[in-house]
């Protein structure tokens, strides 16, 4: 089994939602041997529910958020999942920071997989407000990510 972390700061807004997407998308393509969930880089939402801006955009595509709640990455994540990707460059120097050695090369930037997006971020919607440039630009990596993680 392929196992995908989506991680941003808080896992509140962006990751759950790559996270809700991604599943969506697999379930439609019979992938359940592609396992995804989502983390924090930090703990400061820890616990909490995704924010209102992501809930309203899953749950107007049919994508349930009951079960999502902040939790930050671990160590063991590291070990545990084959891609772990980053929202934003600071997501991805975070986790470039407190991955093993042996780890660093399952870090990657979300949008580096997108044809004109590499290196660009996707913005955090708790900042900007804008729930649905963060699901526009998060729509655009699920076929290159499905792609290369099948």
């Amino acid at each position: 089994m392929t196992k995908v972390l989506m991680v941003c700061l808080g896992n509140i807004c962006r990751s759950p939602m790559a996270e809700g997407l991604m599943r969506d998308y697999l379930e439609k393509n019979q992938r359940s041997d592609i396992k995804v969930a989502s983390a924090a880089t930090s703990t400061w939402e820890h616990g909490n529910p995704v924010h209102p801006g992501t809930k309203k955009v899953l749950t107007r595509l049919g994508i349930d958020t009951s079960a999502m709640f902040s939790t930050p990455i671990t160590t063991q994540d590291f070990y545990e999942y084959d891609y772990i990707i980053g929202m934003d460059h600071q997501n991805v120097a975070d986790l470039s920071i407190r991955a093993p050695q042996d780890c660093k090369d399952k870090v990657y930037l979300y949008l580096d997989v997108v044809d004109g997006y590499q290196g660009k971020e996707v913005p955090d919607p708790w900042y900007t407000g804008d729930f649905e440039e963060t699901y526009r630009l998060l729509s655009l990596g699920l076929k290159p990510w499905y792609e290369k993680i099948k």
